[in-house]
């Protein structure tokens, strides 16, 4: 895509947050195909943009936003190389720039949405492929959603790659490790693995307690937090563990680590339960 042309995705008119009475999912229309396919012509020549706009509009109207994006998603496979290597080299091209910031993003990168569950579904088949364009996606956007997949195929693999990338300079790379892994991902289907042994995912957490990213370690207090609906006592003894690291000690990290405590152990508090009260008592804020 010349450098001088704005990405489509400039044109993706989104709001900044979600608003009562605006559906996510009205933002998965014919312009959103429109925008997404421009992307994709402009990088592959056997991109055929009027049958992708038919072929994804058709029938759109009827789901909900997951639903949406993996029918876009599919019109979206129907264009692209049968090769999956091939296909993600064009996915990654037709991306926009990175994001270069954690916060005021708003809901524009949901522009992403299609190609994650594109991912998603072919991705897990070539792991190097498909965890490349994950990385990729994932600066942009998130691939919180398309790396699940991976972590049911290839769970030890995607794990170790996960490890590897909690040390990425890119702080939305780092939050993946943790939001990816989250057991109980609001608007993804659980991951009965890591809900059965949250310990899978500990190194991640380990690795991402002391993050510089607020953006980071609340991803890992909300991990945290859904480990707790499950395994409430491991959460209590991690946190303890971690409160104990940084006793008597005052800064800036000492602040951060009392501050996801309390964060992570907010729910069970507001219920009262002793050990997460406790917690967050002696987490001063």
């Amino acid at each position: 895509m010349p450098a001088a042309r704005k990405h489509p995705i400039e044109r993706f008119d989104a709001p900044m947050a979600i608003t009562a009475g605006q559906p996510l999912k009205a933002l998965f229309d014919d312009r959103l195909v429109r925008l997404i396919g421009q992307s994709f012509n402009a990088v592959h020549d056997g991109f055929e943009l009027r049958r992708f706009r038919k072929r994804a509009c058709e029938g759109l109207g009827d789901g909900t936003m997951i639903e949406r994006a993996a029918h876009i998603a599919d019109a979206l496979a129907d264009e692209l190389p049968d090769d999956f290597a091939a296909a993600s080299e064009v996915l990654i091209a037709a991306l926009g720039p990175p994001l270069t910031s954690t916060d005021g993003n708003g809901l524009r990168g949901l522009f992403y949405m299609p190609h994650a569950s594109y991912v998603a579904k072919h991705g897990p088949a070539h792991f190097e492929a498909g965890m490349a364009a994950n990385y990729e996606l994932t600066r942009r956007f998130t691939a919180e959603f398309s790396v699940r997949p991976f972590i049911e195929r290839h769970q030890r693999r995607t794990l170790a790659r996960l490890r590897k990338w909690t040390k990425d300079a890119d702080p939305h790379v780092r939050r993946l490790c943790s939001e990816g892994t989250r057991p109980r991902l609001p608007w993804a289907a659980r991951l009965p693995v890591l809900q059965a042994d949250p310990a899978l995912a500990g190194p991640l957490l380990d690795a991402l307690k002391d993050d510089p990213e607020l953006y980071v370690r609340r991803s890992v207090a909300n991990h945290l937090g859904d480990v707790c609906k499950d395994h409430p006592d491991e959460v209590y003894a991690l946190c303890e563990r971690w409160l104990r690291e940084v006793e008597g000690a005052d800064g800036q990290r000492a602040k951060q680590r009392h501050w996801m405590i309390r964060h992570a152990v907010r729910l069970p508090a507001k219920k009262r339960v002793p050990e997460a009260l406790d917690l967050r008592a002696r987490a001063r804020p």
